[in-house]
């Protein structure tokens, strides 16, 4: 009996249009499906692919999304297969980032994918139920996957011709090793989206961020050459001459700079007085920041770890792409010395990584806009004034307390309207032209400035031995025409000393007891420092002891007390780029690379002591 061939109950829907117009139709299709998938992908994202990203990046992404389709194809040889392919795996990383978008607000990275075990042990308290984005993309998906099953199947694997096919693989070779391995991306100016990471679209930031996810190795960089270091530099036991704080406080807040670095600002009154008053017990000078404008989260890094942002690639951020578990840090040490470590921002965990990078970073508690009681705010964002009060009320629950704080109140968005903020500060007309909303940044000054004199004053009363590290982040974003005004200038017309002021921030270390020590010889207002400096100088003036490393950058600092992407402060004064640096300051800087690599990406067995006090 011969039996009939068993037909879909679908099959009606397909319609033979003759072998040519079927195989074109399946072409079609086939090339539709990148964009139907950068659509998708972008939904899942949270993105509107039509108004979200400009032509450079819908571009990009494409290339990526071809890319994997013609490779289906050249493996497949079917292309419904291919095409079927490519969306289910385009849906899948989509759905994969939307989630993790959900739990941690920021989009997946290589470094999600190289730690998959962590976040495999705790995937189980997630909530992983559907929402609108991703039913969007899944009607997307499935009218796709239709398309292609509306279209005539091959009878047999196609090869593609040679001369089609070599050219493919070469063009697909071609265009990675242009996008990892030459100047492409800084060209097309295109790097890692850092706040809101969606902004270059997902597969484009993925891949972006994958091109800057390893730092280069130093030229001279050898297991051999860490270990000679090492010998020269051992741990030192803490200084028992000082007095060791019980709490030991870090405040970095958010955009606070201080104005008379310009010579030409002008104002009604001083925006910070309280700052320029304090003296008794105090370290303070300026921090030249590694950014301004942004950039909160290299600024803590290198606070905390005394690695440089100088030798990453730019516009990277290790909260993102480098910090792992086990990383030396200033919370690391303070643990070591028995005392309790809290890191706390007011705002939301989603920024910059921070849960991870800061578990990874060794402290024992988080604390975040959630956790602040009874906040207050001024515009949108937790006021200095409630963030303190965190403060005093977590060091007076804790035995010994090492306290890391991220302030928001002074954040960016100065055109958000004076809810609970007081206009305190104007300015000159020609400073209020170049920039209409500098005002309000002012007032936000003077309300910090008046949190301070409360927090100084709160601990100046408690007799608990406490030091306090404050300083600023970076200056804030205000207009490149309120810069020009200041500097009297072009911008693109500065030197190096003078765009480096853009990049200085104050900083003082101030103790409710009397310094001792060589600390108590830094009691000026003209400390030049940079962040990864500024880690030492705590532990110094805490009399913690120092790992190798610690000593090392003590050592380093003395020739070269600022290194930031954007030039070098000498010991003698002089602001340099890096190609007037001389030939010593050269070789410090070479040591310097040497270990920071060592420490951030190639911290073996041997080497670890010189970095981690515990194994010392």
């Amino acid at each position: 009996m011969i039996q009939k061939e068993r037909k879909h109950p679908l099959q009606w829907l397909r319609r033979d249009l003759g072998e040519h117009l079927d195989r074109y139709l399946a072409r079609l299709v086939f090339l539709l499906g990148p964009w139907l998938c950068l659509w998708m992908v972008e939904v899942l994202n949270q993105n509107d692919v039509f108004s979200d990203l400009d032509v450079w990046q819908v571009a990009m992404n494409l290339i990526w999304y071809y890319a994997l389709f013609f490779v289906c194809r050249l493996v497949l040889g079917r292309l419904r297969r291919a095409a079927a392919l490519g969306a289910v795996l385009s849906f899948l990383v989509g759905l994969l980032n939307h989630y993790i978008l959900r739990f941690r607000g920021r989009i997946l990275f290589p470094a999600d994918v190289a730690g998959w075990r962590t976040a495999a042990n705790v995937a189980d308290g997630f909530d992983y139920s559907m929402d609108q984005y991703i039913v969007q993309a899944a009607i997307l998906l499935v009218g796709y996957l239709f398309l292609v099953w509306m279209c005539a199947p091959q009878r047999k694997r196609a090869r593609l011709p040679l001369a089609a096919s070599i050219p493919l693989w070469a063009a697909i070779l071609g265009y990675t090793y242009a996008f990892f391995f030459t100047g492409m991306l800084p060209a097309l100016d295109i790097y890692t989206q850092q706040w809101v990471t969606q902004r270059n679209g997902f597969l484009l930031n993925f891949t972006v961020a994958l091109r800057y996810s390893s730092v280069d190795k130093p030229r001279d960089y050898s297991k051999q050459a860490v270990l000679d270091l090492m010998e020269q530099y051992p741990a030192l036991a803490g200084d028992d001459s000082v007095t060791h704080p019980v709490n030991l406080i870090g405040i970095m807040d958010e955009s606070f700079a201080d104005f008379t670095i310009f010579d030409s600002f002008e104002s009604s009154e001083d925006p910070t007085p309280f700052l320029h008053s304090l003296k008794k017990n105090t370290i303070k000078g300026w921090m030249y920041s590694p950014v301004t404008g942004g950039g909160t989260a290299s600024v803590e890094f290198e606070y905390l770890t005394g690695f440089s942002t100088y030798f990453q690639p730019p516009h990277t951020v290790a909260y993102q792409l480098y910090v792992d578990e086990g990383m030396p840090s200033l919370a690391a040490l303070a643990g070591s010395q028995g005392y309790e470590t809290t890191a706390f921002h007011p705002y939301k965990s989603s920024g910059w990584n921070r849960p991870l990078a800061y578990h990874d970073l060794d402290f024992d508690d988080q604390m975040y806009e959630e956790d602040v009681v009874n906040p207050q705010y001024i515009r949108h964002y937790v006021s200095d004034a409630s963030d303190f009060q965190m403060i005093f009320q977590t060091t007076q629950q804790q035995v010994k307390s090492f306290f890391f704080n991220v302030t928001m109140q002074n954040h960016s968005g100065y055109a958000q309207g004076w809810n609970n903020l007081e206009r305190t500060i104007s300015l000159p007309d020609s400073l209020k032209l170049a920039d209409s909303n500098a005002e309000q940044y002012f007032a936000l000054a003077r309300q910090t400035d008046n949190a301070l004199r409360e927090l100084i004053g709160y601990y100046s009363q408690c007799d608990e031995p406490t030091m306090i590290v404050f300083f600023g982040d970076h200056q804030p974003p205000l207009k490149n025409a309120f810069y020009e005004r200041l500097y009297g200038k072009p911008l693109d017309q500065r030197t190096t000393e003078e765009v480096m002021r853009q990049y200085a921030v104050p900083f003082f270390i101030w103790t409710n007891y009397d310094l001792s020590g060589a600390e108590a010889d830094m009691q000026t207002e003209d400390v030049v420092i940079s962040p990864n400096y500024l880690g030492v100088l705590t532990a110094q003036t805490a009399g913690l002891p120092l790992t190798g490393y610690m000593e090392f950058l003590a050592d380093c600092y003395e020739v070269l007390p600022a290194v930031t992407p954007v030039g070098f402060c000498t010991a003698g004064g002089e602001f340099l780029e890096e190609k007037e640096l001389n030939e010593e300051q050269r070789e410090w800087l070479r040591k310097y690379e040497v270990l920071n690599y060592c420490g951030m990406v190639d911290l073996f067995d041997q080497a670890r002591p010189m970095f981690c006090m515990d194994e010392n």
